[in-house]
């Protein structure tokens, strides 16, 4: 039988401290007004001392085995995305697994920063085209604030710490919306180009400094290749399923700057009422942007059975991807 993942249930978890603006302008030379006008971003939540970003997905991962109704003990495998592993190793979502009483099937980490989430979505939908699993929980999760330069003002003021998780399921390919539709994840889209790394990295590492380092990033270069690369791979994605932007109900887009969301909403020709925006509250979230995003608009409603609805990201690597599905 030929097998399609589909999305029964997501949740997430923001931690409880809030760092506004006004605050950040106290620590850094820069206003409320300077970083609204130029990302959008007006706020981000912060980890207390000694809150982890496995404690982050755990408690997204609980929300979303609620959402779907479905016992941890179902979980063939738990796929985590970050790039701010509790320890260097084990990996993060094995903390996850032995928290949610699992013994059984696998757990491990995806790495590809901001498009972690597109990653590791990919890598489970292949598994359960494969038979390989039934039931696979995939996780976004980051506590960002940890390697941040507190004195840059470029980076600090763009990153908060949170998690989504999404519970996906094997169904027959036959599997279809009450409309008559294809329902579940049509496609995934993954790219990446090496050549360059050094425009958003860590300048630390286990291998090359021995220290964890901090981001750094070539802003304006980043806008510009987003704009492109997330244009690009969501017209190859629309493309691959024979639709086209008019199609779409919703984008959920990986939650960078605002103003690289309106630019790929622009290029693409799509209203912005159509993006699911949540950066204003949020902040860049990294792996985690996409599935915070996803599970707020599942459960205000705006997603819906039967929406057509498009993931995009891109980050450090550069890597980029998308994902289509019929919710």
């Amino acid at each position: 039988m030929t097998l399609r993942s589909v999305i029964v249930g997501c949740g997430s978890y923001l931690p409880e401290r809030v760092v506004t603006n006004a605050e950040l302008a106290r620590r850094v030379d820069t206003t409320d007004e300077w970083i609204v006008e130029r990302t959008g971003i007006r706020q981000r939540h912060v980890a207390a001392e000694g809150e982890f970003t496995s404690h982050l997905a755990i408690n997204a991962a609980r929300k979303a085995l609620a959402h779907a109704g479905i016992d941890a003990t179902d979980i063939d495998a738990i796929i985590l995305a970050t790039t701010t592993p509790d320890q260097t190793f084990p990996a993060t979502a094995t903390r996850v697994q032995a928290a949610l009483g699992l013994s059984g099937g696998f757990a491990f980490d995806v790495q590809a920063v901001c498009s972690g989430f597109i990653y590791a979505l990919a890598v489970a939908d292949n598994f359960i085209r494969a038979g390989q699993v039934r039931h696979v929980l995939v996780i976004g999760a980051e506590t960002f604030s940890r390697i941040l330069d507190w004195n840059d003002r470029s980076t600090c003021v763009l990153f908060g710490d949170g998690a989504g998780a999404v519970v996906v399921r094997a169904m027959p390919d036959t599997t279809q919306t009450a409309e008559g539709r294809p329902r579940g994840i049509l496609s995934t889209h993954l790219h990446s180009d090496g050549r360059f790394t050094d425009l958003l990295r860590v300048d630390g590492g286990p291998s090359t400094t021995g220290s964890t380092g901090h981001v750094r990033m070539e802003g304006k270069e980043v806008f510009r290749h987003a704009v492109v690369n997330l244009a690009s791979v969501l017209e190859e994605a629309l493309m691959a399923n024979g639709l086209n932007a008019a199609e779409v109900d919703w984008i959920v887009p990986h939650q960078a700057n605002k103003r690289i969301i309106e630019g790929t909403a622009r290029k693409l020709g799509l209203s912005s009422d159509r993006m699911v925006v949540t950066i204003e509250r949020h902040a860049n979230t990294s792996a985690a942007s996409i599935p915070l995003a996803l599970d707020e608009a599942v459960r205000d409603g705006r997603i819906r059975p039967g929406h057509l609805v498009v993931l995009e990201a891109m980050g450090g690597g550069l890597t980029w991807g998308a994902g289509v599905l019929r919710w």
